[in-house]
């Protein structure tokens, strides 16, 4: 049997769950149809925002988030979080930039950054996974663990695009027309991960882990296993983004990515995945990210202070985990009446 036909517990399949997954793809096109909105209203208020370059550049600015948000989001559906993941950008960022200093390969530092980013997902996973200690706890210990390293190794040591490979530099800022490479690599991973958690049965146990750890196990799922998995995904992706980010500034120091962690958090939340688990995809989390993204370009373009954004992200946070509470006991609530008729039937 192959693992894209491998049977999947019981658990991804409950009632409750399946409606609650619904609804958070409505959720998804909600988001879509305001970035919409919201784009298309700034242009009309400033008919150059969506040019050529404009686009190029909202694209640009999402793409780092979009990939730090698929490691957490699979990492989320799993009833976890990580939020060592901008750490991890920063040092894994500074790994490629001293490694190309050096005189290296810009092929071998992209590699360099992602096995970096793996270790700080493993060390992250095992912790969660075999030791058993609170993803929370374990990933903000690990935040200031990763920074404290940082910090001693970059010292006020600073690298620029100009100690960079010109042909590295120019691949995080060309593309086709309006669509840059970065981006381009970005959709191919998305889409990739995308596949792996619906088709695969290693990804659909994500979901049947997230839905109810206790129901996983008894189903034969391997939980230690899916949770070390997906840490060392998320640690992967950060690595990347690090990487990338570097493409694409140009320059790192002992504060890139501080901080990042908590917008990435707000990206995959807003975008419809559930913070308790189990449902939710990658792709609402990269809306969500483009999203979050957008309203740091669009508020500039309609005269609105920078400071705010921060607020917004706050406010658009919390809003999603109302609605998600919301949601849950308007589910709850809806199986409640299903299994009452269900008993009466039986009793009539």
């Amino acid at each position: 049997m192959s693992a894209s036909t491998a049977p999947v517990p019981a658990t991804t399949s409950a009632p409750g769950r399946k409606l609650l997954d619904r609804v958070l793809k409505a959720r998804e096109l909600a988001v879509a149809a305001v970035l919409v909105v919201m784009l298309l209203a700034t242009q009309l208020s400033h008919t150059g925002f969506l040019s050529q370059q404009g686009v190029k550049d909202l694209l640009l600015n999402a793409t780092i988030l979009v990939l730090v948000a698929t490691g957490q989001a699979v990492v989320v559906l799993t009833r976890n979080v990580d939020l060592s993941v901008g750490s991890v950008l920063g040092i894994s960022a500074f790994a490629a930039g001293d490694y190309l200093h050096g005189g290296g390969s810009p092929w071998i530092a992209v590699l360099y950054a992602v096995a970096v980013g793996a270790v700080f997902g493993l060390l992250n996973g095992a912790l969660v996974s075999l030791g058993k200690v609170p993803a929370l706890v374990v990933t903000l210990g690990t935040l200031y663990i990763v920074r404290g390293i940082d910090s001693v190794w970059v010292g006020s040591r600073q690298i620029v695009a100009a100690d960079l490979p010109d042909g590295f530099v120019d691949f995080g800022h060309d593309g086709v027309w309006a669509v840059p490479y970065l981006a381009v690599l970005a959709l191919a991973v998305l889409l990739a991960v995308g596949y792996w958690l619906r088709h695969y049965r290693g990804g659909r146990e994500l979901y049947a882990l997230g839905s109810s750890p206790e129901a996983a196990t008894l189903a034969g799922v391997a939980v230690r296993r899916r949770v070390l998995t997906a840490y060392v995904l998320c640690g992967v992706l950060a690595g990347l983004a690090g990487a990338l980010y570097l493409a694409r500034f140009g320059n790192v120091d002992s504060a890139t990515g501080n901080g990042y962690e908590l917008t990435v958090v707000s990206a995959v939340v807003v975008g419809g995945v559930a913070f308790t688990g189990g449902a939710g995809t990658v792709y609402g989390a990269a809306l969500g990210a483009l999203l979050l993204t957008s309203i740091n370009s669009v508020l500039p373009a309609l005269g609105v202070s920078s400071v705010w954004v921060t607020a917004i992200n706050g406010v658009l946070l919390l809003l999603a985990i109302a609605v998600d509470r919301v949601l849950a006991l308007r589910v709850a609530a809806v199986l409640r009446k299903q299994a009452g008729r269900k008993r009466s039937a039986r009793h009539a």
